[in-house]
């Protein structure tokens, strides 16, 4: 018999997850922290704003997706996962580093999991190379992951025509590029993309597409109809950057980003996996860390 339960997340929760996620992913860098790259740093608190915002807001349109593993001392571990259309997603998964091996995790990833058992299909991105046997056993195929990162070349930048700033009309458009390339819209998730980049759009007669690019011209997320459409969007954000850029969350299926990337003269390394499930890697696609 264990010393812990398993409820549904509160609101009043939130807080505390947030500094849990910010310290188990630091443990979770820290354990595979390459040589040569730079030393992780815990998420300042000051930064959890965006996270804790998310959060609540998946709690607010889908809250029977998200779990909390609860003891006497508190919060032991947690994960948030919601539906869109017929998809399940999995925002994000996390235990304790110090009550890792106890259990805790399989029945907290179960929790979550049953609130999709109506979908058709189930996404979610990972790091942890100790996950990989439970998300195997729940049946998801694993997709490595790539990134690039650097100074772009900016003599290798071409001429890009056909961006603008998206608006509120072209949710509609964005929703159903979302779901020709991952068979769900993002719906009420496309207001929390917002915050962490300025949309973008594309759309010619050949094709059509959208990103978020933060500050430093990074890709937040990215969907389009046809890799002409995605490259352009992605040179787009590149030509915005003004320091050192990273776009990561590139699977193989996704080789048009790798070919933008090489070609802006950035590095690429590899990092966790895309986990699927009754689908094929999206493409042409980026996902969103989280929202996906």
């Amino acid at each position: 018999m264990t010393d812990w339960i398993i409820r549904p997340m509160r609101p009043e929760d939130v807080a505390t997850a947030e500094r849990l996620s910010a310290e188990s992913f630091h443990d979770l860098d820290v354990r595979t922290h390459r040589v040569g790259t730079p030393l992780p740093v815990l998420r300042p608190a000051a930064r959890g704003e965006t996270w804790r915002f998310r959060t609540a807001s998946l709690l607010e349109t889908d809250p029977g997706g998200s779990w909390v593993a609860q003891d006497a001392t508190g919060m032991l571990g947690f994960a948030t996962s919601f539906t869109r259309e017929k998809m399940w997603l999995l925002a994000t998964y996390a235990v304790r580093p110090h009550q890792q091996g106890r259990g805790i995790g399989r029945p907290l990833l179960d929790a979550a999991l049953s609130h999709g058992r109506g979908c058709l299909r189930g996404m979610f991105s990972s790091s942890d190379p100790r996950a990989v046997r439970r998300y195997r056993s729940a049946g998801f195929s694993l997709h490595p992951q790539m990134y690039v990162t650097g100074i772009v070349d900016r003599t290798q930048i071409p001429v890009v025509e056909h961006v603008r700033e998206a608006g509120l009309s072209d949710l509609e458009m964005m929703d159903s590029v979302d779901r020709r390339t991952r068979g769900a819209a993002h719906g009420p998730d496309h207001a929390l993309l917002a915050r962490t980049g300025r949309p973008i759009v594309s759309e010619t007669t050949s094709g059509s597409g959208y990103a978020y690019v933060d500050g430093t011209g990074s890709i937040a997320a990215l969907a389009a109809t046809d890799r002409r459409t995605a490259s352009r969007l992605m040179w787009a954000a590149l030509a915005e950057s003004t320091g050192e850029v990273t776009v990561g969350h590139l699977t193989p299926a996704n080789e048009w980003a790798l070919d933008v990337g090489l070609a802006a003269r950035l590095q690429v390394h590899t990092e966790g996996y895309l986990a699927l499930r009754g689908m094929r890697p999206p493409a042409p696609y980026i996902h969103h860390g989280a929202l996906l």
